[in-house]
């Protein structure tokens, strides 16, 4: 038994890494598995790159560009396995195979780069008009899109506005991706599910990143930036049809608290904190009310974080679009953040998560953190 395991309750094994192809795990390649690197952000869809070393055999073929497993649109599978646990990190489609013949023939390689589910929805071209006949709203137009693809929801999409007659001439996840950025939502394709909505606050945490905390430790680096020169509210105007402008609306954040003081300068004695966000030709007050809206959401996000963990030490895939709690940082700065973007790598150095967390609020407000470090080695 190691050390860590001595001193800690947690059950910590080294990550291991599986990949899966048209539905069958790669476990003759693993020895030419260089890295895998899987990009996740939860207003973009996920990517993978897998970097293999490629040989040439005796009958002239190589090793990894001459199986047919490695071509486009082979279905594929990547996760991460915890002792007896597996997660799932991305599933989708091989996007690009690029082939490498360098010089040195013992430096050739084969990059496989892979797309979630979204780039299925990304092969037709599709000229609709939606609300032809009647109203409909985007949570609605969301559920017929993941109906056409064969896809189940991740959770209940944001109803967003209600549109009729709005033209469609674009494949179905640029025409998704068109309607979140007008709703300042996510769009994340994760386990076959699409989500296409506001950010969940209210989820329950994730498992807790720890920061100086000992054996428990499991966080490499964990960088804050505190950005006060961001407003605490926006104001908007619709564009009148004629004459002077219609008066402007001012609009609060109002996502859920991620801790028990709000970030904010309205107790510092100023003027208040307003910015009004580019009209660029938008005249549709709903349009307009939800681009401020998500203006002020994202502004509310003030305290913004990069760093790194140590995934065999944490023990689990972190995921984008969910609350994580994050201990060690003293009472204004540790509590629930909100994960905004996650690099995973695998590699020979083992598993590490590059992450970027978001947060609205002070305190800590996570149960038991004092009890948790009182007992910390």
């Amino acid at each position: 038994m190691s050390l860590l395991n001595l001193f800690s309750e947690t059950n910590r094994q080294p990550a291991e890494c599986l990949v899966a192809f048209d539905h069958g795990e790669i476990s003759d390649l693993y020895p030419a598995l260089v890295e895998v690197v899987v990009e996740t952000d939860r207003r973009q869809w996920a990517t993978a790159t897998l970097v293999f070393e490629t040989r040439r055999l005796e009958d002239g073929s190589w090793s990894v560009q001459d199986d047919e497993r490695f071509k486009p649109w082979v279905a594929v599978k990547i996760q991460a396995v915890f002792g007896s646990e597996t997660e799932e990190m991305i599933r989708g489609y091989v996007r690009e195979v690029k082939v490498e013949y360098p010089a040195e023939k013992g430096a050739a390689k084969v990059t496989v780069t892979c797309q979630d589910d979204s780039l299925k929805l990304d092969r037709k071209h599709v000229d609709k008009r939606w609300g032809e006949d009647a109203p409909i709203t985007d949570g609605k137009i969301t559920e017929e899109i993941a109906r056409a693809h064969n896809l189940l929801l991740l959770d209940s999409p944001g109803v967003g506005q209600t549109v009729q007659d709005l033209n469609q001439n674009m494949t179905d996840v640029r025409f998704l991706k068109r309607r979140a950025d007008a709703n300042g939502y996510e769009i994340i394709f994760r386990e076959g599910k699409l989500y296409v909505g506001d950010m969940r606050l209210d989820l329950a945490a994730q498992p807790t990143i720890m920061v100086y905390a000992g054996t428990s430790t499991n966080c490499i680096s964990f960088n804050i930036k505190d950005d006060g020169h961001q407003p605490d509210s926006v104001a908007y105007q619709v564009a009148a049809e004629t004459g002077t402008d219609n008066p402007a609306e001012e609009v609060q954040p109002n996502l859920a608290s991620l801790g028990n003081e709000r970030v904010g300068s309205q107790g510092a004695g100023l003027d208040n904190f307003v910015w009004r966000p580019q009209r660029q030709g938008v005249n549709d007050d709903a349009q307009m009310a939800a681009i401020a809206q998500q203006a002020a959401n994202e502004a509310s996000m003030k305290i913004k974080v990069d760093g790194e963990l140590d995934g065999s030490l944490y023990g689990h895939v972190l995921r984008v679009g969910e609350p994580v709690g994050v201990d060690g940082l003293g009472e204004r700065f540790s509590g629930i953040y909100y994960v905004d973007a996650v690099s995973h790598r695998f590699d020979v150095d083992g598993y590490k998560a590059s992450f970027k967390l978001l947060r609205n609020a002070y305190g800590d407000n996570l149960e038991s953190s004092a009890h948790r470090l009182a007992n910390v080695r």
